[in-house]
């Protein structure tokens, strides 16, 4: 049997004339914690929703455990847990009647749902919550709930669009504890989308998306071994002007982003002293810092992940009308 719980091959989808995804290729083992990160309009969401199955495939293929799209798509469905962005559960509802709604519409009744309802109360750590309302709950525990209710049919593979959107670091803590569990003591697979550098530096392997490309694809270590050595960012009045003149002086890497000035000189700590020597007059401020995934994101692409400001949900909205129409 295949090692791969996701396998992706060549895949394209346009909305109108808007290319969301360019031959896109993955392949995702069993057992993992993988994340697909990138900015919004990069691709994630397009790819997670024809990964749930809520759109349908144009081109290239895609295979869940070895089921193939949309050829097999009940065992596809059968396989995936999903949880969107979006909330999914009724407000007027405890904890403990949303998920006997869910199991009911998956098949299970009395008993045998009432053991599996405990036993994902207790996994999550919201047992003492079964009967509160979902709208007296705080965002992470609401979170929590739509998890429990994503594995009621115990599926093999867990896919979260942007889990910890909206979250305090706290909460983002817990949620993630939470997530480890069900990976390494319960053998699911899971599989995130997300904007969030610190969410995506917790996974096994990761995907950085750009204009419906994989730009990157490693361990979070690797790829930031792989940018090298620290850099030096820097503030000015004129940080065009200081980044030529560096330039002129030194020949080291220098680019501007966000109105600083980064410079990746070799054995950047031992470099600073000179820098400062030579332009002490222009420079504002000094940071060193070690590589980062923003680090990659901006050597693979020349800009931060936060510059692309697009309204994803938006553009959607708006690419759902096109498929709609046609």
């Amino acid at each position: 049997m295949s090692t791969w719980a996701i396998d992706v091959e060549n895949v394209q989808h346009r909305y109108g004339q808007r290319l969301a995804l360019n031959g896109l290729s993955v392949q995702i083992p069993a057992g993992e914690m993988f994340a697909f990160l990138g900015p919004n309009g990069g691709g994630k969401t397009t790819l997670f929703r024809l990964l749930s199955t809520l759109i349908p495939l144009q081109s290239g293929s895609i295979k869940v455990f070895e089921y193939p799209l949309p050829a097999e798509q009940p065992q596809v469905r059968e396989s995936l847990g999903v949880v969107f962005q979006a909330p999914s559960l009724d407000r007027h509802l405890t904890v403990y009647e949303n998920l006997v709604f869910q199991g009911n519409l998956y098949g299970y009744f009395g008993k045998s749902l009432k053991k599996r309802i405990d036993e994902l109360l207790d996994l999550l750590k919201i047992e003492d919550r079964r009967a509160d309302l979902v709208q007296e709950l705080s965002g992470g525990l609401r979170r929590r709930v739509e998890i429990a209710k994503s594995l009621l049919h115990s599926p093999r593979l867990l896919l979260l669009d942007e889990p910890s959107n909206g979250l305090d670091p706290r909460i983002r803590s817990q949620l993630w504890e939470a997530l480890l569990t069900l990976k390494e003591e319960h053998d699911v697979t899971i599989v995130i989308t997300t904007h969030l550098l610190e969410e995506a530096d917790k996974v096994d392997q990761l995907a950085i998306l750009h204009q419906g490309k994989i730009i990157e694809q490693g361990s979070p270590e690797t790829l930031q071994q792989q940018i090298g050595g620290e850099s030096i960012y820097l503030t000015a009045d004129q940080p065009q002007a200081l980044a030529d003149a560096i330039q002129q002086v030194f020949s080291w890497p220098v680019s501007i982003l966000d109105h600083q000035v980064r410079v990746q000189p070799p054995e950047a700590a031992q470099q600073i002293v000179p820098l400062m020597e030579r332009f002490s007059d222009t420079i504002q401020s000094l940071t060193l810092g070690k590589p980062t995934l923003e680090d990659v994101f901006i050597n693979a692409t020349g800009q931060r992940l936060s510059d692309d400001t697009r309204d994803e949900s938006f553009s959607l909205e708006k690419e759902a009308e096109v498929e709609n129409a046609h």
